[in-house]
Order: C-alpha cells, then sequence, then structure tokens
C-alpha cells in the first residue's frame, strides 16, 4: 500500500490540504468480508442495489451526493416555500443571471427533468441529434421523442491511452458528414456535453465549442450545452488550452455558455446540491414558452419546478461556490491522485484521468471475460467484495439494447466509473480503492462472468440482476 507522503510525491508535494473544516461527521463502517458476499448476492450482483449502510468508500456517483457548505444549509433555512412568486427561485435567476449570462430559467426536480422537456418541445420523430457521446437518460428521452441520436465525438474518446487534452471535442468531420447525409432539415438541434461523463469526464475545448456553435449557426440549429460539470470543464480549458492560462474561471465560463442557445442542468453535480436542476433558453421567448408549458405539466409552476424553496436556495449558493479557486483546484486534484494510486497498484485507467472519476478499463483487467459476461459489472463485484468500494458499470449492461432489434448493444469501452463525490471523502479514505483493486490485480482469474436473470425494457443497468456464469 502506498502512503499519502509516497503518493503525493509524484504530484512534487506530500499532500493537499482541504479547503474547508468539518463540521459534522457522518459515521461508516466497513462489514466483514461474508457479509458483503451475500450482500452482493441479495443485490443480484449489482451495486446499485446494495444498501448504502453496506458500503464503505461510495464511489457509484457524483450525482447528488457531495458535501453541502455551511452557507447552503444556512440557505436552506430561508427557503421561500410559496407555490408561485417565491423568492429562492428569484434569488437563483440572480445567480444565473450573474455568473452565466441567461436570463430565462425554468427549474426542474433534476437535470432528467431537462431533458425531457428539451426532448418533447424540439425533437419530431424521425429527427436526429448528433452529441458528443451519449448519456443514458439524455440519449433515452430522445430516444422516446422520436429522435436518434448519433456520435460525433472523435475517436480519441474511444482509446483509454491517448492522452488528448480534449478528448470530449466533437469530430467536426462527422458532425458535417451527418447534417449532408440526412440533411439539415433531419437535425432537431446539437446536444453538446461538457465534460463528458462516459469519456470518462472529458472536457471539451473552448475551440471546439466555438466550431460547434458555428457550424449550428450556419444550419439555422441551435446548439445546447449539458452543464452539469461546467466549472470542472472550465478549469481544463484554462490549465490546457492556449490564451486561457490568465483567465478568471467566471469569465471562461460565460465564453462557454455564451455560444450556446441553450443549457441543461444537473445541479446534482457542479451546483454541489442533493437534487435539482434547471434549463434555460437564450434570446427564443416562444421556444421558452413551450418548455414552461410543459413544463408545468411534468415539473409544477415555474418558479418552483418539482423543487422545495429551500433546495432552490442550495442552488443559488453551490452555483457561486463552484467557481472558488481552492474547491476547483482540490477537487481537480483529488480526482487526479485517486488515478495515480489506481495505476500504481496496477491497475488499468482511463487516461488523462477526468474532471470527476477515475473510470478503470475492466478489458484489459479482466481480459478472460468476454463482452457477453459483462466484465466491467463483475468488475464492480469484486471491487465491493475486495474493499466495500462502490463503483457503477459504464459497459454493455449501461448501453442497453437496440430499441430496433432488441439486441444487446456492444460498448466499445467496458469501464468501471469510480466517482468522486464532491466534499465528502478525504484522500486517504480513496487509498481503499487502490486496496480494492490490487487484490483484483493479484488475482483476476477469480472473478467471473455474469449473465443477467432479469432487466427493465429501459435503463436497465439500475435494476437489472445478474448471477455468476457457470
Amino acid at each position: 500500500m502506498h502512503t499519502p507522503q509516497t503518493m503525493g510525491q509524484q504530484f512534487g508535494r506530500r499532500s493537499w490540504a482541504e479547503p474547508w473544516k468539518i463540521k459534522m461527521v457522518e459515521p461508516i463502517r466497513q462489514i466483514p468480508a461474508p457479509e458483503r458476499r451475500q450482500a452482493l448476492q441479495d443485490a443480484g450482483y449489482n451495486t446499485f442495489l446494495l444498501r448504502s449502510e453496506d458500503v464503505y468508500i461510495d464511489l457509484l456517483t457524483d450525482s447528488g451526493t457531495g458535501a453541502m457548505s455551511d452557507r447552503q444549509w444556512a440557505g436552506m433555512m430561508l427557503g421561500d416555500e410559496a407555490y408561485a412568486g417565491s423568492r429562492s427561485f428569484f434569488r437563483l435567476e440572480a445567480a444565473v443571471r450573474q455568473h452565466y449570462g441567461y436570463a430565462d430559467i425554468l427549474p426542474v426536480h433534476q437535470g432528467r427533468g431537462a431533458e425531457h422537456l428539451l426532448s418533447q418541445c424540439a425533437i419530431r420523430k424521425g429527427q436526429y441529434v448528433p452529441g458528443n457521446m451519449y448519456f443514458t437518460t439524455t440519449r433515452l428521452h430522445q430516444e422516446l421523442a422520436g429522435g436518434i441520436f448519433e456520435d460525433v465525438i472523435g475517436d480519441a474518446a474511444h482509446d483509454t491511452g491517448n492522452q488528448h487534452p480534449f478528448k470530449g471535442n466533437v469530430d467536426l468531420h462527422k458532425l458535417e458528414a451527418l447534417i449532408q447525409r440526412v440533411g439539415a432539415q433531419q437535425i432537431a438541434y446539437l446536444s453538446l456535453a461538457a465534460t463528458v461523463n462516459m469519456a470518462g469526464g472529458q472536457p471539451v475545448s473552448m475551440a471546439n465549442i466555438r466550431e460547434v456553435a458555428r457550424i449550428a449557426r450556419e444550419h439555422d440549429k441551435k446548439l445546447v450545452l449539458d452543464i452539469a460539470r461546467f466549472a470542472e470543464n472550465a478549469w481544463f480549458i484554462r490549465e490546457r488550452e492556449e490564451g486561457y492560462a490568465d483567465k478568471p474561471l467566471p469569465d471562461i465560463v460565460r465564453e462557454m455558455l455564451s455560444e450556446a442557445d441553450g443549457v441543461l442542468m444537473s445541479a446534482k453535480k457542479d451546483a454541489i446540491a442533493n437534487i435539482g436542476g434547471f434549463a434555460a433558453i437564450r434570446e427564443d421567448e416562444v421556444f421558452f414558452k413551450r418548455l414552461q408549458a410543459r413544463g408545468i405539466v411534468f415539473e409544477g409552476f415555474p418558479t418552483y419546478g418539482g423543487l422545495a424553496g429551500r433546495d432552490l436556495e442550495a442552488i443559488a449558493v453551490g452555483l457561486r461556490e463552484v467557481l472558488g479557486e481552492d474547491y476547483l483546484r482540490h477537487r481537480i486534484e483529488q480526482v487526479a491522485y485517486l488515478g495515480a494510486v489506481l495505476e500504481e497498484q496496477g491497475a488499468a485507467i482511463l487516461k488523462p484521468v477526468g474532471g470527476h472519476a477515475v473510470y478503470l478499463n475492466a478489458g484489459r483487467m479482466l481480459p478472460d471475460i468476454p463482452a457477453a459476461q459483462f466484465p466491467a459489472q463483475a468488475l464492480t463485484g469484486a471491487l465491493y467484495l475486495a474493499g466495500g468500494v462502490r463503483g457503477v458499470e459504464i459497459g454493455s449492461v449501461m448501453a442497453g439494447r437496440d430499441p430496433a432489434t432488441g439486441e444487446n448493444r456492444v460498448a466499445p469501452l467496458e469501464l468501471v466509473r469510480l466517482a468522486v463525490p464532491r466534499r465528502v471523502y478525504s484522500s486517504r479514505q480513496l487509498e481503499q480503492a487502490g486496496d480494492a483493486a490490487a487484490e483484483v490485480v493479484a488475482d483476476p482469474g477469480s472473478v467471473r462472468g455474469l449473465e443477467l436473470t432479469t432487466e427493465a425494457p429501459v435503463l436497465r443497468h439500475f435494476t437489472a440482476r445478474f448471477r455468476p456464469v457457470g
């Protein structure tokens, strides 16, 4: 096991001091190995179905799992729970206007609520939605609206060892070729995520955002940004893209968002809130009214959007806090530290390490398990058995079935995501994931492939159950 001191030396310093003090703690415990094995069997070898009390280090997701600040908790006490015209809504609206440049926002209960509203209002049956790699709920909402998702991300995103600094970039030739092939009238809108979750939390460059926006304008199409992790993307732009090294983060964010016609936000990520989100559209009052009308049906009145006033307050504060220099530096470096720990222990990881998670390459770590036996799903179980660490499969289970043929989609990469919650774990606690990975690396032959026993017709990865092959 590597100590924090030896691991820190790789980055030129012993450790990074957290830019906060701890005011409250939640006890956690490591249950014995036989109990972990029973818990995994009871969960059908699906880490989503584990009880959180049976998990020691929970890296399932960074969505809604962050620790809110004292100012966010204080803000919640000011929540105005009025059904209409809530003061809390107007404080959120002011924060978005000031820091992000969008005047009109529509709160929703979480990011997929915004995906639903946009898809239903913007897609006609048979239209294509090009994007830089799918996310499960995003693609599903597009398909439920009759749309067809088309992946136009650059090839580097599918190469786990490629060190391209902006592996989330759209391949502009792929995008132009799609438009030429199907015709601009068959493009619903252009979808761009920054950062790209399924590609390993990889960022998109400012230059690429600008070029995608140019193509959208040329064909009279909207560009919609998924900004769940916008602050992490802005950090990478400043660190990696020429001309931005001395630019303040808020200015980079406003420049990013100024290129888009609309944004979808899951506040459970970079707003560091436990629930919530919003949609915002620039300079299109007619389309915004359509979103509002559908939002009233599915999310609630436009000034609460399925949220309590206290949640709106927490989001408004979080949107300001996330742009803090000390916070973001620690956030990015802690995730990078986890990647270094895992690699030092012999685990194969996706490079470069992204903004919110480290992705294990299950295909390389478990080479004897074929894709049909879901190696990434098997690896999630092995990590839990080894150290009580919960991750999530990003592979053929999550890819689901082709809606036309019913056949299993085969994911180009079999990955396990270890997502780091914001302001929750110390770096020493994250080393537990390195210990667990080391056990798997030492005896990969002990990990058995899995077969499905039950699955839902959509988003099956949340509730599917498995059993070991043989």
